[in-house]
């Protein structure tokens, strides 16, 4: 996968003391997740602990879930750089079959370890996203193109199969209780079923590639 799929784009420059707050904050609100879980993050409670005014934190972040997602989006550049530049299967190297497979394992395995930010990165007064600040449908696009499938709408294909990998529906289905953390195997299920969906979608038994 090159890099001119990838919705990465390029990043505005920052002031030098804008970045210095941003990583503050960001640090501050890992350091209250980890004490507190997500229920003890406030907008007050972070600017008290960052030592900023309340103001510089709403026009950081915007709303309390814009905390979160600007939490996420730092471990989704990780996470897309692996996509982008790892090893096979998650990385370039490998067939289409292989990687969709790891990618769909490593987007689950992603969203169960992020579970308690992606939740309260959820904003009611907005639409559901489905996967809009990740790469995965567009990955899964230039997957399905790559494998050759005689099929008439792979762009439609792609975003249902989007819907099957992120939030907020997997997080709801797998932990419904907001506070509930993941158990060790919540997501085998997850992982060995899209990887049934894979086989069967490109015409493949398990261990074989499509022919």
């Amino acid at each position: 996968m090159n890099g001119s799929v990838v919705p990465l784009g390029k990043p505005r420059p920052e002031r030098a003391d804008a970045a210095r707050n941003r990583e503050l904050l960001l640090a501050n609100v890992r350091e209250m997740l980890a004490a507190g879980g997500a229920g003890s993050v406030t907008m007050d409670a972070l600017a008290e602990r960052a030592q900023l005014g309340k103001g510089t934190v709403f026009r950081r972040f915007g709303t309390r879930a814009g905390i979160f997602r600007a939490l996420l989006d730092a471990d989704e550049r990780s996470f897309q750089e692996q996509v982008l530049y790892g090893p096979p299967p998650l990385g370039p190297g490998a067939s289409a079959l292989d990687r969709m497979v790891a990618y769909g394992q490593a987007r689950i395995a992603f969203l169960l370890d992020h579970h308690s930010v992606a939740r309260a990165a959820l904003d009611r007064n907005q639409p559901a996203p489905a996967g809009e600040a990740t790469i995965t449908r567009v990955h899964l696009r230039m997957l399905l193109g790559q494998a050759g499938l005689n099929l008439p709408d792979l762009d439609t294909l792609a975003v249902q199969l989007t819907g099957a990998l992120e939030g907020p529906l997997l997080l709801y289905v797998v932990l419904p209780e907001p506070e509930t953390p993941p158990s060790p195997a919540a997501g085998r299920p997850l992982a060995e079923s899209w990887s049934v969906l894979v086989h069967r979608l490109l015409r493949a038994e398990p261990g074989t590639t499509p022919g």
